[in-house]
């Protein structure tokens, strides 16, 4: 099946095959590779085979199976180039991606990006408005299947125990945090930066941070991000703050370990200066390039590593 191919997709894409393709597969994954802008009709007819979910060679066709499933909006045409959220809308539904309790109300593609975001198969906060290259469409289904195999091989290593009442409550309040939170980052215009919720509690994390190289000085475009963030955790009071800072894979483990740190710990004073919490109020780790979230073979990977991270965490002051 297509969908199984696509967990070599990683290794086709760097230009080593590892594994017998179907010659119809490879040349449909090489035609692709050449679009700068995919529509949707092509989206549609290329995502819904990979998915298992219909197989339909004619882009028109694919598109309206799509709207008809409510995995596009009414209002789509085939011709139309696709947007990032529209594709997450497609991929969220032809994949059977479960999604949080505003995803599962509306199914609209703003959530259905928000949902991928959360779920890091977007990668930082990219603009949900932006056109998707077939290269890109290919990336996000190989992220969300190695998310998803993941996701059911944890499952298979132990069957988790079932919410308590008291517990889905709880995990729904912390949605409903981290989405309010998203929500104020989108009007406050706070780029690289997102809530989703983690085992700890509500992550903020701030991707690309824009520390001098070997500096733990905080440049201006950072500490305005922080005043930004500051007003939130002022609305959020009587929870502890837990503030983490994580390197790319680049130099000396003692280096990235001791730079996360000290770069947390910069994070966490300018947080303490402008009264956001108290230093007591606070715990400050650093990772080192142990917790990655995206490749350190690009720049562009090595930039979303290269982080500092704020939880809310569960427990009360």
């Amino acid at each position: 099946m297509l969908r199984k191919f696509f967990t070599v997709l990683a290794v086709l894409l760097i230009g080593v095959i590892s594994a017998p393709l179907f010659a119809q597969t490879a040349a449909e994954i090489e035609d692709l590779l050449r679009i700068q802008a995919v529509n949707y009709g092509q989206a549609a007819r290329f995502v819904l085979e990979a998915a298992d979910a219909a197989r339909l060679k004619d882009p028109e066709r694919a598109c309206s199976f799509a709207i008809d499933k409510k995995w596009l909006p009414q209002n789509t045409a085939a011709g139309d180039t696709a947007r990032l959220d529209g594709i997450s809308l497609l991929l969220m539904g032809s994949f059977s991606v479960k999604g949080g309790m505003w995803y599962s109300l509306t199914k609209s593609p703003h959530y259905a990006y928000r949902e991928l975001v959360y779920k890091d198969v977007i990668q930082g906060m990219a603009d949900p408005k932006m056109n998707v290259s077939g290269e890109h469409l290919l990336f996000l289904i190989n992220r969300l299947l190695s998310r998803l195999e993941n996701e059911i091989y944890v499952a298979a290593e132990r069957e988790p125990e079932p919410m308590t009442a008291k517990q889905e409550i709880a995990h729904a309040k912390q949605e409903a945090l981290a989405e309010e939170i998203n929500t104020q980052l989108e009007v406050l215009a706070v780029v690289d930066t997102s809530a989703r919720v983690t085992a700890e509690g509500v992550t903020i994390s701030l991707s690309n941070i824009q520390f001098p190289a070997n500096s733990t000085e905080l440049p201006e475009t950072e500490k305005k991000k922080l005043r930004e963030i500051a007003q939130i955790l002022n609305s959020i009071p009587g929870r502890r703050i837990l503030v983490s800072g994580h390197t790319a894979h680049a130099g000396t483990e003692h280096n990235q370990m001791k730079i996360s740190l000290e770069r947390a710990q910069s994070a966490a004073n300018y947080l303490i200066s402008l009264g956001a919490r108290k230093a007591n109020e606070i715990e400050v780790r650093g990772y080192g390039s142990r917790r990655p979230i995206a490749s350190n073979k690009t720049s562009a990977g090595m930039a979303l590593n290269r982080r500092v991270e704020l939880t809310i965490l569960d427990n009360q002051l």
